[in-house]
């Protein structure tokens, strides 16, 4: 199984191996994210994200994806404190999934199998249980898995509206620079974003398009959430006055 951010050991789950084991539910159980700078995010959660995070889209191999940005260094969440707890009200969907993936296995390769990861600090044997006494799904997993279709489904409708921008020529490159108090500036390159020029001088029929879609609204989400780039730099003068 190829590496998965956040998945240290993802191993299918399994009625037989894992029918004793529960998950624990807390508000401390982040430290699993701690070393990442961004997240990817689904359109739909673009209205929600965008009051508390910073929208950007980046390259990974031929794709472009939306993330939200966690931080400004690399290896670094500033969202997550030294309690563990992660310090927002809106918990992208890519880090409230976890322990659970849809994932290919080595044995099958052209399907998505529901695996977990063993490194959980939450699996044990206290929490919510994974099976019942029957060997059946719990409804918490029923639930969990649930969510990780839903997921999948609303990653795919992602990637139909980052095409569509992608086919219009929307994208820019963009640099986001972060003053610091101390006169310091922070610099990410390698980002980019949607050009409003663009998107205003667009025909009307494709314009039309992109509102009927419900794209329209993520589209200016991200513009908005541009704003929150400052509120980052915030956040990590605010963890560097900290003592570790």
């Amino acid at each position: 199984m190829s590496h998965i951010i956040f998945y240290e050991q993802p191993v299918p789950l399994n009625k037989d191996e894992h029918k004793n084991l529960c998950i624990k539910i807390a508000d401390d159980l982040y430290s699993f994210s701690r070393k990442t700078n961004s997240v990817p995010l689904a359109g739909v959660e673009f209205a929600l994200a965008a009051k508390e995070y910073c929208i950007v889209f980046t390259k990974a191999a031929e794709l472009i994806i939306p993330v939200a940005l966690l931080g400004l260094r690399n290896d670094e969440n500033l969202f997550v404190g030294h309690d563990n707890r992660w310090d927002a009200h809106y918990i992208p969907a890519f880090v409230r999934r976890y322990p659970f993936i849809l994932a290919e296995t080595d044995q099958e390769k052209d399907k998505k199998t529901v695996c977990i990861d063993q490194t959980f600090a939450g699996l044990g044997t206290d929490g919510r249980p994974l099976f019942t006494q029957n060997g059946e799904p719990s409804e918490f997993l029923n639930n969990a898995i649930k969510f990780l279709q839903d997921y999948q489904a609303q990653y795919q409708r992602t990637e139909i509206f980052v095409n569509r921008l992608k086919d219009l020529e929307l994208f820019t490159e963009i640099r986001a620079q972060v003053q610091l108090p101390n006169g310091q500036s922070l610099t990410m390159g390698g980002l980019l974003g949607i050009d409003e020029n663009k998107l205003l001088q667009l025909e009307r029929t494709k314009a039309l398009e992109l509102f009927r879609s419900g794209e329209l609204s993520w589209v200016y989400a991200h513009l908005l959430s541009m704003s929150n780039m400052q509120k980052l730099g915030e956040r990590l003068v605010k963890k560097d006055q900290i003592p570790s």
